[in-house]
């Protein structure tokens, strides 16, 4: 069978998209093909595998799927590619509302290549966590941001091993049993931030992602090294801005903003 899909990335991240509303792929098919989809080798290539469902109670559903076939209950700058796929294909207007699976989602387009995300209230925030990792010494601060995240400042971003302290602190007994994923962050000038992510469930360093800049963003500005809005430059260059307010101790009114973009559309034997 042969089904339609489009390749959009933001930000660096790039994601596959198909439009199941009419349930033409099996649900239980979708970790299997997003492996096979995603495999950059192989395949079409991409960071991840997201349908665009039916929802009775929102415009449309997102389901995500991680290149390695791992669900993820929501990821950041795929929220803004399905809210622009959605918008490219009439699921939904310029302004939108959708569910995943971490929460209820407002989206808008303002502008044909721009989508901002109104998110969730984030969760689980813990700070000054001490570790270890081969004989160097980690302050990390923990927040779930739909998907987990452990934030570290770094003074030089680039010389920092994303690679291999990404994988043995996502792998850490400290984040058991999901793991989580990491992020290293360098406070730059202009309320801006520098953001490097080693993703869980992509094995690797990605060139954004979207919950990891919100974590990255939130947890920049408890600390007071920057205000919301926060400026942040991602990996791959592009420049993401988050804001957010603080009320009696909770963090409210997560809002992400950056590009989305469609790179090509195609068929595909599955």
């Amino acid at each position: 069978m042969k089904i339609n899909f489009s390749k959009l990335t933001a930000a660096g991240n790039d994601f596959v998209l198909i439009d199941n509303r009419k349930d033409i792929v099996n649900a239980a098919d979708y970790q299997k093909l997003a492996a096979k989809l995603c495999n950059r080798r192989y395949s079409i290539g991409a960071d991840g595998l997201i349908f665009i469902e039916e929802s009775k109670t929102c415009d449309f559903k997102m389901k995500y799927f991680n290149s390695d076939g791992s669900f993820a209950a929501m990821c950041g700058n795929g929220g803004r590619s399905i809210a622009k796929f959605a918008y490219e294909i009439g699921a939904a207007k310029n302004k939108m509302v959708f569910e995943t699976d971490a929460g209820i989602i407002k989206a808008e387009m303002i502008a044909p290549e721009i989508v901002k995300l109104q998110l969730y209230e984030p969760t689980d925030l813990r700070q000054d966590i001490k570790l270890n990792i081969e004989g160097r010494d980690f302050d990390i601060d923990f927040i779930n941001t739909g998907v987990p995240h452990a934030v570290i400042f770094v003074d030089d971003i680039e010389k920092i091993d994303v690679f291999k302290y990404g994988n043995l602190l996502r792998f850490h007994k400290e984040f058991a049993p999901a793991g989580t994923n990491v992020d290293f962050v360098q406070v730059s000038k202009d309320n801006t931030i520098l953001v490097r992510t080693y993703e869980r469930g992509v094995e690797g360093e990605t060139l954004a992602c979207g919950t990891g800049i919100i974590a990255s963003a939130i947890i920049s500005g408890l600390k007071n090294f920057v205000k919301a809005p926060v400026q942040i430059i991602a990996r791959g260059g592009d420049k993401l801005s988050v804001s957010y307010q603080e009320r009696d101790g909770k963090i409210k009114n997560v809002i992400l903003e950056g590009p989305a973009i469609i790179s090509f559309e195609g068929t595909v034997k599955i």
